[in-house]
């Protein structure tokens, strides 16, 4: 029998990084990104169009407590490829315009050096929804 008590929230992000050979970790969903650095992470990684799975770990604050422990990563998004970490916007960013992470996604590159795509304009929507339960 095993020390360690269960952690079904460790367990569950575990298992989505291993099920997924490309998943993000994002504020937000890829639809409605709720900061800049996801918005723009998924534009790098739309712009490569290859599939990728999504988590939107705002929900519940113990989603990116786990992922960064298990990660070792502070920030979010985080984008992770055959169960590896690969970083945040900056470091896809940067893998994308010198041609990286195509290599790494198994896609052809046109050119490198591309500047990365902006992110899509969105639908303004209300930055805040609350629920009154009283």
């Amino acid at each position: 029998m095993s020390d360690s008590p269960s952690n079904p929230m460790r367990e569950a992000i575990q298992s989505a990084i291993s099920e997924n050979p490309v998943i993000l970790f994002m504020k937000g969903t890829p639809e409605a990104p709720a900061c800049g650095f996801s918005a723009r992470t998924v534009a790098v990684l739309e712009a490569v169009d290859r599939p990728f799975a999504a988590v939107n770990i705002l929900p519940d604050p113990a989603i990116r407590q786990e992922l960064s422990a298990i990660s070792g990563w502070p920030t979010i998004p985080q984008l992770f490829v055959d169960g590896e970490l690969v970083g945040g916007c900056d470091i896809v960013t940067e893998m994308y315009q010198t041609g990286e992470l195509q290599k790494l996604l198994g896609v052809e590159t046109a050119e490198a050096g591309a500047e990365a795509p902006e992110p899509a304009a969105h639908h303004e929507t209300a930055p805040l929804s609350i629920e009154n339960l009283l």
